[in-house]
């Protein structure tokens, strides 16, 4: 595989949850990660909320120096924000759009630990780039196995012949950032795309979106 240079990523995408979790090991991994992204300079794209592993990694990575975009449904504003907000907040109107500006404003994608959200995000992703939408690597921070059953379905699949074994490797995963981010550095696409890239027409999204400020 190609090595790539650490600063491969200008900006990476990361799916997490809204609420910390019962142990405090998935704390630590999202402020890791945040670490992880000031070191290598990377800025981040996030789901826009200021509590659990959102607000951590936010605020992290936003302290580290590095911008910071947060993408929430209008709907979800006075929910998921509290207080000051962090960084470049965008609001639109709706799930579909969020993940749309997400998926266009990253190099990359990672999921932490997280609920239905976080995998229904994760899974997007990886039918995108399934499909040809995208090239961009997918990783999971396999935090002390909490996605382990799921890898296992992924394999599952394989084996009964729902999954292409070229697709199972677009999904990358690692128990830490520092591991996480090296193989995605060095991440080069084995599967065969159902469409190519330019066949595909992404939902055309306006240049500006209306910050937490401009919508008061």
């Amino acid at each position: 595989m190609e090595r790539y240079a650490i600063n491969k990523f200008k900006r990476i995408c990361v799916f997490c949850g809204s609420n910390p979790g019962y142990r405090s090991i998935y704390s630590e991994a999202a402020v890791e990660l945040g670490n992880e992204l000031v070191e290598r300079k990377i800025e981040l794209v996030y789901g826009g909320g200021s509590f659990g592993l959102m607000g951590l990694i936010s605020q992290k990575v936003y302290d580290g120096g590095c911008h910071v975009i947060g993408v929430i449904p209008k709907a979800l504003v006075s929910l998921e924000i509290s207080g000051q907000s962090v960084g470049e907040v965008r609001i639109v109107e709706d799930m579909h759009e969020r993940k749309a500006l997400m998926a266009k404003e990253a190099d990359a994608f990672i999921a932490l630990p997280g609920g239905y959200g976080t995998m229904e995000e994760l899974l997007e992703m990886i039918t995108w780039s399934q499909l040809g939408i995208h090239k961009k690597p997918v990783g999971l921070l396999n935090v002390d196995g909490y996605y382990n059953n799921l890898l296992a379905l992924f394999d599952n699949g394989v084996q009964e012949g729902f999954i292409n074994r070229g697709a199972r490797h677009i999904v990358l995963s690692a128990p830490t950032a520092k591991e996480l981010l090296i193989i995605m550095e060095q991440f080069a696409p084995l599967h065969d795309h159902v469409a190519p890239l330019e066949s595909w027409k992404m939902e055309q999204l306006a240049n500006n979106y209306p910050s937490e400020e401009s919508s008061k």
